[in-house]
């Protein structure tokens, strides 16, 4: 509960706005219990990303599984992009925090990239590569260019949940909304999945 108010905060508020003192009625639990667990405001925000990037690890393991369960590459994409998208469509906190800091060039950007980001994008790299041999990605993007408009594909929506509810009309949090939002990511991205592929 401390680290999802946490998230929140630092999400609506940013890293300078937010307080512990916020978090904690957030949390409904005392300043002094993330005092003496957290010690700063920077070690409760870094628990925070820490928890996040485990969800968000918990999705490339499922695309992982997916090729010991002995699906190909293409399945195993798909696996990680819907793991993906419901995690930002449960967590969209951590995507506002994360374009946050990803735009700004300090500490907490770089303690993320080194800690996260990169090591999560070399791991995408050979994936999109074996994409490329297999002729599912055009072999002249750069795998970077992928990564980047995978991650805008998916995120946007929920970090513009309001301005989308105000267009359409349609909660893009709601439960069909997100399955209708993986399959879209998935075959702009992918192409269609073949009769027999279940999602």
């Amino acid at each position: 509960m401390i680290l999802e108010a946490s998230l929140e905060v630092f999400a609506e508020k940013g890293f300078g706005g937010a307080t512990t003192r916020e978090i904690a009625t957030r949390a409904d639990v005392p300043l002094g219990l993330l005092r003496y667990h957290f010690g700063s405001k920077l070690k409760l925000w870094q628990a925070a990303v820490e928890r996040s990037f485990a969800e968000v690890d918990a999705g490339l393991e499922a695309a992982q599984r997916a090729r010991q369960e002995g699906l190909d590459e293409v399945a195993q994409m798909r696996a990680g992009i819907r793991a993906h998208v419901h995690f930002v469509a449960r967590r969209p906190e951590f995507v506002r925090l994360m374009h946050d800091e990803g735009k700004r060039r300090g500490p907490r950007m770089r303690w993320i990239v080194d800690r996260h980001v990169k090591p999560m994008f070399e791991r995408l790299v050979p994936m999109i590569r074996r994409l490329q041999e297999l002729g599912r990605l055009p072999d002249d993007i750069d795998p970077l260019h992928f990564v980047y408009a995978l991650i805008g594909a998916i995120d946007v929506i929920f970090h513009q949940a309001e301005e989308c509810r105000r267009v359409t009309g349609t909660d893009p949090i709601s439960p069909a909304a997100v399955e209708a939002h993986a399959r879209a990511v998935e075959i702009l991205l992918l192409g269609p999945a073949p009769p027999s592929a279940s999602s």
